[in-house]
């Protein structure tokens, strides 16, 4: 999962980007870049790490331009290093930079094509750099000296006809303009907004609608899926649907977890979403457990709170914060190795004594993983004085692997998978476990917008949109994914750190 902006602006972009970055840091910690255009000159900076730590003041002083885009990121196939830092570029033709949020499922076809057919160099495994090379591809096969936005729509067309999987892009063109689009089933969110200025109306293409607010800008719509932006180097707005065929199928875990709660995804109220779980399993709660003898309910930050809060209001009991969580240390379910995870729990979070000592107590999760977490969290509830631990999940059991950008574990290492609810609250030591139901999920988020027919929802029910994941794709997913493989990739990484071009943390090229 990763967070992308990009802004055309009337006014040097560098800080706004910079605080855009800042606001969707919770979409990726592993690295974080800029780019910006100035009269045709390409600035960029990028490296590994949180914003606050790849940028410096140097480096900002040196950003200079009216248009840039900016990206966060965390690896989506285990994979991490300088090299795959993002925004990627490629010189020809003009100089295009990418950024890019999803995953191709068909990028190892791809890049067979782009060898031997599009006579194109890749440096690096990073499937971005395969959207991004069909992309100048296809640009390129125009012909043109200068591109206007037929050119545009006509390359993110042939990009529609050529990938696969979730794509949500913003680019830049040297001295030409800002694009952006969306995948044909709108996989991936993304919109975008302006701002009248006393020199114009400036634009901005965002993961979510929160840094649109926080930038000052008016939100006008999320792109359809299918459909493409274009900003021209005069500031003027340009929008095309680029694709035969679309439908809006947008991944359900944005609302589970990814998304903050104070942004709007595809019309849909994250908050009110995470509300709405909250109620619905607490109604499944008193179906199944009339007599739940819960003396208080405690969400598992942060993701979890919203849900919890609504859970608690209706079954009537109170809600009570019982764990204080360490803000510095990372995801536990992207960290390889069982050892490693049950230390960072502890690391991460801390039990309040007493809201647990001789307490029936009820904990809340946005969902369950690989089980690691929720069983070292139900343990320290336990040693922190708890009479009985029961755990509720706002989402259903996670029990198949995410295909498009998110660095969900293998199968084979979810909790939930091949496992009954039973088992799975066995193994983590609950004295009782309820899930949401996946028709109450769904619910909850289509309320907010009944356009939707239907969502992306394959971690929790193997079906996956694009209709191109099989058993094989699988299989290979699992290869790259599971402990054994993430505890081997430093050498991997070291190998991507070593391209040509490629900054290492806190370096910056103009």
């Amino acid at each position: 999962m990763c967070g992308v902006v990009g802004i055309s602006g009337k006014s040097n972009v560098n800080l706004r980007l910079y605080d855009a970055l800042t606001m969707l840091q919770h979409r990726g910690q592993d690295a974080a870049g800029i780019v910006t255009e100035s009269k045709g000159e390409l600035h960029q900076c990028k490296g590994e790490g949180l914003a606050r730590d790849v940028f410096r003041r140097s480096h900002m002083v040196r950003l200079v331009g009216e248009v840039g885009i900016g990206h966060v990121r965390y690896p989506t196939a285990g994979s991490s290093g300088p090299a795959l830092a993002q925004p990627l570029y490629v010189n020809s033709p003009y100089g295009i930079f990418i950024a890019h949020n999803g995953n191709l499922t068909n990028a190892d076809e791809l890049r067979e094509q782009i060898f031997r057919e599009d006579l194109r160099h890749l440096n690096t495994d990073s499937d971005s750099e395969v959207l991004l090379n069909i992309f100048a591809h296809e640009l390129q096969a125009r012909g043109k000296l200068e591109p206007n936005s037929e050119d545009i729509f006509a390359a993110v067309s042939g990009v529609h006809d050529r990938c696969n999987g979730a794509y949500a892009v913003v680019g830049l063109i040297a001295n030409y303009g800002m694009f952006a689009f969306r995948d044909r089933f709108g996989i991936r969110p993304l919109c975008y907004g302006k701002r009248e200025t006393s020199e114009g109306t400036e634009y901005a293409v965002v993961s979510e609608s929160v840094v649109l607010d926080s930038l000052g800008f008016e939100l006008i719509k999320d792109l359809e899926p299918g459909e493409a932006l274009f900003v021209d180097k005069l500031g003027k707005l340009h929008i095309r649907q680029c694709s035969k065929e679309h439908e809006l199928v947008p991944c359900i875990f944005e609302h589970v977890y990814f998304a903050r709660p104070d942004s709007l995804v595809d019309d849909i109220s994250v908050y009110k979403c995470r509300l709405r779980m909250g109620e619905k399993l607490a109604e499944k709660l008193v179906r199944l457990n009339p007599d739940h003898q819960i003396d208080v309910v405690i969400p598992i930050p942060d993701t979890s709170r919203v849900s919890a809060q609504a859970l608690a209001e209706h079954l009537g009991v109170k809600l009570r914060e019982g764990f204080m969580k360490n803000r510095y240390i990372g995801r536990t379910f992207i960290m390889p190795g069982q050892t490693e995870r049950k230390k960072s729990v502890r690391q991460k979070l801390n039990a309040v004594k007493l809201e647990f000592a001789g307490k029936n107590v009820l904990l809340v999760d946005d969902s369950i993983v690989r089980g690691t977490t929720s069983q070292e969290i139900i343990q320290m509830a336990r040693d922190a004085g708890a009479k009985k631990v029961f755990m509720a999940s706002a989402a259903p059991g996670v029990r198949y692997p995410n295909v498009y950008g998110i660095d969900m574990p293998s199968a084979s290492e979810l909790i939930a998978h091949g496992r009954s609810d039973e088992e799975v609250g066995e193994l983590i030591g609950a004295d009782w476990l309820i899930y949401q139901d996946l028709e109450d999920l769904i619910a909850s988020a289509s309320e907010g917008n009944d356009s939707i027919k239907r969502f992306e929802c394959s971690v929790f029910d193997g079906e996956y949109v694009t209709g191109d994941v099989d058993g094989t794709y699988l299989s290979k997913i699992d290869s790259v994914r599971n402990d054994a493989a993430k505890r081997g990739s430093d050498d991997g990484d070291d190998r991507n750190s070593q391209v040509i071009g490629i900054h290492n943390n806190g370096s910056g090229a103009s």
